[in-house]
């Protein structure tokens, strides 16, 4: 196993298995699109890091953190979901973007990812923030899921979910953020969405569906990257970020089975 391909398996793990525990929420909450239209913000943020020579994916961080935080409080101000907001000005985001960046092989990087790029900074980063995000996500949970049930009995109970759910947004900008160098703007969205969908085929508790959904996200991340690796020798090898998404949905299918089974045979 070369050195490459050991940060590559590293980052990729630990931004599965984060991005599918907290995904598990944003399914329950019915926010899945939330997490792929936040991907796209961050473009312009990438493109600001290329036009002025600095890391692109600080600038990427800096419009996600941004972006989250306008998008929460037009969210107080208007009640409006979400998934309304994000749709609402991701489209301009990736526009702006793809205007600001001329370069077509580092407009491909930015798209669709580049982990073959990726250095022992990069993962211990991904690590750092896997780490970070579960552990966060962990202690305010319940309290979203309460909240997520009835907003008026959360407040009742002392919390503040207005602060709760600006938090979880910005948990979710980060992982968003270090999953951009694995499968791209386009397709990090993926990594909140299927993982979860998945475990919650296969749940019949809380705890359950959260495991699956960080175990499933880990196993499509790991094994696309090793799908990408083994396919690294053939003319036009494919990139890592699609094989990622064919394996997770792969895997998001044997689930529809198992349970279509488990529905016949009740």
């Amino acid at each position: 196993m070369t050195e490459e391909l050991a940060f590559s398996l590293l980052i990729g793990f630990s931004v599965g298995l984060s991005a599918g525990y907290l995904g598990s929420i944003m399914v329950l909450e019915k926010m899945a699109l939330v997490g792929d239209a936040l991907s796209h913000v961050a473009l312009p943020g990438f493109a600001l890091g290329i036009l002025l020579n600095f890391d692109p994916l600080l600038g990427g961080f800096a419009f996600l953190f941004a972006s989250s935080i306008i998008i929460w409080q037009i969210g107080r101000v208007t009640k409006l979901s979400f998934e309304t907001i994000v749709g609402a000005v991701f489209t301009l985001s990736l526009a702006a973007g793809i205007l600001m960046i001329r370069d077509l092989e580092v407009l491909a990087d930015a798209l669709f990812g580049d982990i073959a790029k990726v250095a022992w900074t990069d993962a211990a980063a991904g690590i750092l923030i896997a780490i970070v995000a579960i552990y966060s996500t962990r202690i305010i949970y319940n309290k979203i899921v309460l909240g997520m049930i009835s907003e008026e009995l959360a407040i009742s109970q002392g919390i503040n979910v207005a602060r709760v759910n600006l938090l979880f947004l910005l948990l979710v900008s980060l992982v968003v953020a270090i999953g951009i160098k694995i499968t791209g703007t386009l397709l990090v969205g993926f990594l909140v969405v299927v993982p979860a969908a998945a475990a919650k085929n296969l749940s019949a508790s809380l705890s359950r569906y959260s495991l699956l959904s960080s175990l499933f996200g880990a196993a499509s991340a790991t094994a696309g990257i090793l799908f990408a690796s083994f396919l690294s020798y053939v003319p036009l090898p494919p990139p890592p970020g699609p094989l990622i998404v064919v394996t997770g949905v792969t895997l998001f299918l044997v689930t529809v089975i198992v349970r279509w089974k488990k529905r016949i045979s009740v």
